[in-house]
């Protein structure tokens, strides 16, 4: 993966309706800003109960999106990265019915997960209320299986069964798609859910220590194929450090509520203390298609002791509060209880939203997520500096849609003019070109905690970040043409002038 910006979208959200609509503006309207692009899942059908993550035939392109041909195209000018769900499939897809009409007879019969097949005598009641599931309730389904009742594995959904790892027919199934995804131009392949691939009697079958032996037989599959691995785990943050050794990529899903917590509470002592240790081979984020995470801040119990998280409890809470309050309580409807997709680590709203419509604070927020260790990805949202989609969310009902607007060509081009939006390109356009992020980082020492220089060195090519929490203000400094530039927020926000060029 090239280390510079890459963009995350929909097919069909990001001014068009397909995958080529999707390919014209990125190289038109967005010509030259992302060498890199994940692509959400776009496979059939893109418009399920999930989003796309409950896919009826995870091999095939949507053809309202397009075909493979299209995503080849496309990955000739960029590098494409897919999600690989390997939790669960669809109960429309032609395996479970096959399964349903024929049982235990089915070709099909090992590649779902029963509740037999963990507990086998049966379950005690706390066996069961020790399973982690992200949504409330337990994560099984009763079904008709050719007549005859049986309890399914489901994690997310009634709709979406879970796949048997334990079994030859789940790792085959997995690997055809891994090979259809090889066969097609695709450089980065992202686990999505694999946290909840390993069930295993008697713990929270979410990451236990066997999770890891899945992520490295899965990390072979794909590197043997020509693939990079990218792993999407929301958790404490020990894990994913542990998890960062193993594999080529992983995320910094931290990264947002630390931001967040500085800029509201005026001090940078949590995030420069996780700064200081991140892994240094992450995707970082801000906003995502899934909200803004806080188990990833948390405390958690891992192997029976507790560890504590890179947040006090007591502010984490505090935090999820100033977010509902900045977005004029917006995401409050959009998250927990109030909306159909009940979520518990995380936050459903825009991060432009949760600051408020800050532009300041936004263009301060991306230059610190552009200046921490690792390779910024932005979300198409964000890109564009998106509000929360009110219509949207009360169209589907689903918590995550507040984010997830659909963007028109017009409204695309319109977006860009903002001045918000264009300071936001230069930061990119500066990450993408400036030597110095292909050298070492540090952070030197400040005086107080509200404030954080961070610098990054390559031979005599430098570009160091200063924020001060106090005044607001942040000022970039970096070597250009044998000179030094400084470029800060109100330049940025200045009508179109250009700080790279």
């Amino acid at each position: 993966m090239k280390n510079e910006v890459q963009l995350i979208t929909y097919a069909n959200r990001l001014g068009g309706a397909n995958l080529r609509d999707l390919k014209k503006t990125l190289s038109e309207p967005l010509e030259g800003l992302f060498s890199s692009v994940h692509i959400l899942p776009f496979f059939f059908p893109m418009d399920g109960a999930d989003t796309g993550f409950d896919p009826i035939d995870h091999g095939r392109v949507d053809p309202d999106l397009g075909t493979w041909d299209d995503i080849r195209s496309l990955s000739r000018d960029m590098d494409i990265t897919v999600d690989l769900i390997v939790n669960h499939i669809s109960i429309e897809s032609d395996q479970f019915k096959d399964y349903r009409n024929k049982g235990d007879a089915s070709e099909y019969a090992g590649l779902f997960t029963r509740f037999d097949d963990i507990f086998p005598q049966g379950a005690t009641e706390r066996e069961l209320n020790s399973i982690y599931r992200p949504r409330l309730g337990l994560p099984f389904t009763k079904m008709i299986i050719r007549g005859e009742p049986r309890l399914l594995w489901t994690t997310f959904t009634g709709t979406q069964v879970d796949i048997n790892l334990h079994s030859r027919q789940g790792w085959e199934y997995l690997e055809n798609i891994v090979s259809i995804f090889a066969n097609h131009g695709i450089s980065i392949v992202r686990l999505d859910a694999v946290g909840y691939a390993y069930k295993k009697r008697g713990t929270s079958c979410f990451m236990v220590p066997e999770t890891f032996g899945y992520i490295n037989e899965l990390s072979r599959m794909i590197k043997a194929r020509g693939m990079e691995v990218l792993v999407e785990i929301h958790s404490h943050y020990r894990q994913q450090m542990a998890i960062a050794r193993q594999v080529d990529w992983v995320y910094d899903f931290a990264l947002p509520p630390l931001i967040l917590h500085a800029l509201f509470k005026g001090t940078f002592r949590y995030l420069r203390k996780w700064l200081e240790i991140s892994p240094r081979n992450a995707i970082t984020v801000l906003d995502t298609h899934d909200g803004i995470g806080v188990i990833d801040v948390g405390p958690d119990v891992i192997n029976g002791e507790r560890h504590e998280g890179l947040l006090p409890e007591s502010e984490i809470s505090e935090l999820v509060d100033t977010i509902h309050l900045r977005s004029d309580n917006l995401s409050r409807q959009a998250t927990g209880v109030a909306a159909a997709n009940l979520d518990l680590y995380q936050v459903n709203s825009t991060f432009f939203d949760a600051l408020g419509g800050n532009c300041r604070e936004y263009l301060m927020a991306r230059a610190l997520q552009f200046f921490a260790p690792g390779i910024p990805q932005v979300y198409y949202v964000g890109l564009l500096a998106g509000e929360n989609d009110l219509n949207l969310l009360r169209k589907t009902n689903n918590g995550r849609d507040i984010n997830r607007r659909f963007f028109t060509e017009a409204e695309v081009l319109l977006s860009l003019k903002k001045p918000v939006v264009r300071g936001l390109v230069e930061l990119i356009r500066l990450r993408n070109t400036h030597p110095a992020f292909q050298g070492e980082f540090s952070m030197p020492a400040t005086k107080h905690e509200h404030e954080l220089v961070i610098r990054w060195q390559q031979s005599h090519e430098w570009a160091e970040l200063v924020a001060d929490l106090s005044t607001g203000q942040f000022a970039i400094t970096h070597t250009h043409n044998g000179q030094m530039k400084t470029i800060t927020a109100n330049m940025l926000l200045q009508e179109g002038l250009s700080v790279v060029e």
